[in-house]
């Protein structure tokens, strides 16, 4: 299994960005999704999780209303919309698949930089 994470980059202030996360050796139909993000310094943290099946999503309070998952299962692909950046978003940005057996799969971190 294998989740390429891609997208990142430096933004303005109250820009946008997608980031996306290639899975590869599974499908997402049946498996939570999460992206995390560790600022330099901090712990990492959860930005935002999708269930399996219907897809529900729940988020950090500090992203709620500006940041989006979603999935396409023809790409196998989970992406991040994430709008009105602050600088304080500024983090290197991990996807997670978390399995219906208990198998965590990490992708390799994308950098987020919003700065003017």
């Amino acid at each position: 299994v294998q989740l390429q994470a891609s997208g990142g980059g430096l933004v303005q202030p109250g820009g946008s960005l997608r980031l996306s996360c290639a899975v590869s050796g599974l499908s997402l139909d049946y498996h939570a999704l999460g992206w995390f993000r560790q600022a330099p310094g901090k712990e990492r943290e959860g930005v935002g999780c999708m269930s399996s099946g219907a897809g529900s999503t729940d988020y950090a309070a500090a992203v709620k209303g500006r940041f989006t998952i979603s999935r396409d299962y023809a790409k196998n692909t989970v992406y991040l919309q994430m709008n009105a950046l602050k600088p304080g978003d500024t983090a290197l940005y991990y996807c997670k698949i978390a399995t219906m057996d208990g198998h965590d799969y990490w992708g390799q971190g994308t950098l987020v930089t919003v700065s003017s």
